[in-house]
């Protein structure tokens, strides 16, 4: 199933359907040091939403507000909460990228298009995926302004202070139960995609809970997204939570790395940015199975910072509580020092940390 006639060359961005887009940007603005460059709104002549673009290093989000009632993106938003509507990828022949997809199963989100302004053209088009979620197919070889056509160049004014995120490392998608295999065969026979990493409920469970995994990724591995679901437990897993509040399979988290995870993670907790607590009995242990690691542990327990090791390196994490009232989206900061795992070693850390807090929303 290889040999596509196309290549995705990585992730292009993500854009979230929110109902404040002004406000959601300026957090992350703010929090995460992420640097407005472009808008499209009334200003600019779009009657009907709002966007704006924040870039940081290679990570592009686009955050998105209807400005009329009953409108596609109004809907999405009071099904789902804020939450994430586009996993866009960069190809090199969006058009080719649709029709393959097509040809392959994929149903259509939007026929391929070319845009054009001032600063030259470019082709999108996209499909559908689990829930309500689409990936857009971005083609821009042949446009030089900040964004895409239709968006005006726009920093609002104002100079962000990077907190060191460089790129999208892997995108994570939930699923109701029994919906994970499905999906990871939707991307291996849409896209060529082939199994990464995966995990079950054998390795990854509490006293309470435990989801099942499968890590997809194209031909270069630049763009992962692991796929999970709920398992049986003795009270509802994180993952439920989510399906619960979010009504259907959606993007569970964005993980974004750094080079210097301690460095970017205190600058994000002094800007406000609140993150999963990690109990200090973690740290007790660490170094007996963790091995030397450039990082002191103290500093590490300090944050709350998760380190897992595999055969190839280390890797360190730390997530983000949800980002939004509703216990759905979040963040994870990443940073990998050989490792490609995805954190097997810390999933039980994580989980308890989760349930904690679903307990105090009386969701466990």
């Amino acid at each position: 199933m290889k040999n596509l006639p196309y290549d995705i060359k990585g992730f292009d961005h993500c854009e979230l359907y929110v109902s404040n887009a002004k406000q959601t940007a300026h957090y992350y603005r703010t929090t995460m040091g992420f640097q407005p460059v472009a808008y499209r709104g009334l200003e600019t002549g779009n009657r009907d939403s709002v966007s704006y673009v924040l870039n940081q290093d290679r990570i592009n989000l686009v955050i998105t507000s209807p400005l009329e009632k009953n409108t596609k993106i109004g809907a999405h938003i009071d099904r789902h909460g804020d939450g994430m509507k586009d996993v866009a990828f960069t190809v090199d022949d969006s058009e080719a990228a649709w029709k393959t997809s097509l040809e392959r199963g994929a149903k259509s989100a939007m026929e391929p298009k070319e845009i054009k302004d001032e600063n030259g053209e470019a082709v999108v088009s996209a499909i559908e995926t689990f829930g309500d979620t689409i990936h857009t197919f971005v083609e821009r070889k042949n446009y030089k302004g900040s964004f895409l056509p239709g968006f005006e160049t726009n920093d609002l004014g104002v100079k962000s202070e990077s907190t060191g995120l460089v790129h999208i490392d892997h995108v994570v998608g939930n699923q109701p139960d029994g919906e994970m295999q499905s999906v990871c065969d939707f991307y291996e026979k849409v896209f060529g995609w082939h199994r990464f990493w995966s995990v079950d409920d054998k390795d990854i469970n509490t006293k309470y809970s435990s989801l099942r995994s499968i890590v997809m990724a194209n031909d270069n591995e630049i763009v992962k997204m692991p796929i999970n679901e709920p398992a049986d437990g003795l009270r509802k897993s994180q993952i439920q939570e989510y399906i619960d509040y979010y009504e259907t399979g959606g993007v569970q988290h964005l993980a974004l790395s750094t080079r210097d995870i301690i460095s970017t993670v205190r600058t994000m907790r002094a800007n406000g940015v609140d993150f999963l607590p990690t109990p200090k009995s973690y740290y007790d242990t660490l170094r007996d199975w963790i091995g030397p690691i450039d990082e002191d542990i103290e500093t590490l327990a300090e944050l709350g910072i998760l380190v897992d090791v595999d055969e190839n390196g280390y890797m360190l994490q730390i997530f983000t509580q949800p980002l939004q009232d509703r216990p759905t989206l979040f963040f994870e900061v990443i940073q990998r020092k050989g490792s490609n795992s995805f954190g097997k070693g810390n999933f039980k850390a994580l989980f308890e940390s989760i349930e904690r807090e679903q307990e105090k929303r009386g969701n466990l």
